[in-house]
């Protein structure tokens, strides 16, 4: 990204509450899994189903909200989807204070941030894409993945400090707390939000639910691209855990040289951000895609080689550096793609879409590979995954898409920048 490119006010104050909610995230990445074996004693089992039964229900429940979301103003869903997630995270560290929270508490609180994440995300493409014009949608998105690679780095290493002095509760208070500041930055961002087409909201009907799975696999370079995401992110996150159990089991990493193997190349997802708007301007948007998609598939297998000792650490490092900075790349193209190939009143409904195929499919794909782990080994589940993968660029858009054209409608033209 060029210096001196600026977006104008309301984009700044978007980014910062992206930013400020991000670094919270992060801060309490792990926190509920600590807080549920340390406090509440929970098993193996309780602890999985925090993350892949809650984000799989949290997908369901998020499936009427994106035709609900497309007919209203984004603003205002954006600050409430920020409230909501304070809300419900306060009531952790408030139950445990006085000494009732439970660990149906916590899967409940896990599947209504995951709603409400989906949601926001729906929310956040469509204003995006009302905020700033066409040629900006690159900057934008590569801005929000260097915050997301930055957070990244800085966030676990905090969140483990605090964790540490304070307890896993301090960092879900951090979280909520950064979710009250996101909502009041997107505040005050401002401004005169184009009215939806529908003014009067009808009541959302069954057939609307489908809406944004018609129209991505409706297009012809959505619907390979959806697949690819969805087969692509699924299998990478199936293999954490069992990469987890692998490094700090059998191999005899310690929690600090797994912490390292992960946090440092981060640094990869910075790089590879701030290098995408120059790659799609030498050599086009859809050759970009294709190559960082193409490249980002073929890091996982080398950890078939996987040893311990020095070595090994270094290994996991150079795969984990490498599929970092082509996903740095791919995103925030990709991203871009996709709102390119979505009219301004299908974008909620689409991004919802598709956020929930991606959920539900990590979910999924965490589960089964979580059963292959035990009956075959840590290793070979991963190696299995690593070769799958492989077969990912099968599925991006083999040509580039003409460009689309939007509807007429009534709506208020989009605000100025500043």
């Amino acid at each position: 990204m060029r210096s001196g490119h600026r977006l104008g006010r309301q984009f700044g104050w978007l980014w910062g509450a992206y930013g400020t909610s991000a670094l919270g995230t992060w801060l309490a990445f792990g926190a509920f899994p600590l807080i549920a074996v340390q406090a509440l004693h929970a098993g193996p089992a309780e602890v999985a189903a925090l993350s892949s039964v809650a984000a799989a229900v949290g997908a369901a429940v998020a499936v009427p909200l994106g035709p609900w979301v497309e007919f209203r103003r984004k603003r205002p869903v954006l600050i409430g989807m920020d409230l909501v997630r304070f809300a419900a995270l306060l009531t952790v560290p408030v139950a445990f204070a006085f000494g009732v929270l439970s660990f149906v508490q916590l899967l409940l609180v896990s599947v209504v941030v995951a709603a409400a994440d989906i949601t926001f995300r729906a929310a956040s493409g469509a204003y995006l894409k009302t905020l700033l014009p066409a040629e900006d949608l690159l900057v934008a998105n590569a801005r929000f993945e260097s915050t997301t690679w930055t957070t990244t780095i800085i966030g676990p290493p905090l969140g483990g400090a605090a964790i540490g002095l304070l307890g896993p509760v301090a960092t879900v208070v951090a979280d909520a707390v950064s979710y009250l500041l996101s909502a009041l930055g997107i505040r005050a961002t401002g401004g005169q939000e184009p009215r939806p087409e529908r003014r009067e909201v009808a009541r959302v009907r069954a057939g609307d639910l489908l809406d944004g799975w018609r129209h991505i696999l409706a297009d012809a370079t959505l619907r390979p691209l959806l697949f690819n995401t969805a087969l692509f992110n699924g299998l990478v996150m199936a293999t954490d855990a069992l990469l987890a159990v692998l490094m700090l089991g059998p191999l005899g990493f310690t929690p600090w040289q797994y912490g390292l193997a992960f946090a440092a190349p981060a640094i990869g997802g910075l790089l590879g951000s701030r290098l995408a708007r120059p790659l799609v301007t030498r050599f086009g948007q859809h050759r970009v895609l294709v190559v960082a998609g193409t490249l980002r598939a073929l890091w996982p297998v080398g950890l078939a080689f996987l040893g311990p000792g020095t070595g090994g650490l270094l290994l996991v490092m150079g795969v984990e550096l490498g599929l970092i900075f082509c996903c740095g790349v791919f995103n925030p193209v990709y991203a871009t793609y996709r709102l390119e190939r979505t009219t301004t009143d299908r974008v909620a409904r689409t991004l919802s879409a598709w956020a929930v195929t991606t959920k539900a499919s990590t979910a999924l794909l965490t589960a089964v590979w979580g059963v292959l782990g035990g009956l075959l080994g840590p290793r070979t589940a991963i190696v299995l995954a690593g070769v799958l993968l492989l077969t990912t660029p099968l599925l991006l858009p083999r040509r580039a898409a003409a460009p689309l054209t939007e509807p007429e409608s009534e709506s208020e033209s989009a605000p100025s920048r500043a």
